[in-house]
């Protein structure tokens, strides 16, 4: 199946995310994990999680990051792009 060619694509193209991970990383992490800042933050239900918000080159920079967020044993939650980056 080849790719979807009926939409604009951002593969290629800088972007702002923003991830939640289930767990606390300290900010001396921020450059193993692309530059990202980091934002801890607790749910109402007691539940650690960390916000890792930053621009990334491409989504080859994304699937790194998420790569190194497995290699921690790091549970994302969400990730989301916010915004396109110039």
């Amino acid at each position: 199946m080849g790719a979807p060619t009926d939409h604009c694509s951002f593969f290629d193209m800088p972007a702002v995310y923003q991830i939640y991970v289930r767990g606390a990383i300290q900010p001396e992490w921020a450059d193993r994990l692309e530059g990202m800042s980091i934002h801890l933050a607790t749910t109402d239900d007691g539940l650690s999680i960390t916000i890792l918000i930053g621009a990334l080159t491409d989504q080859a920079s994304l699937a790194g990051l998420l790569n190194t967020l497995y290699d921690l044993q790091l549970t994302v939650l969400s990730v989301q792009r916010i915004a396109n980056s110039a």
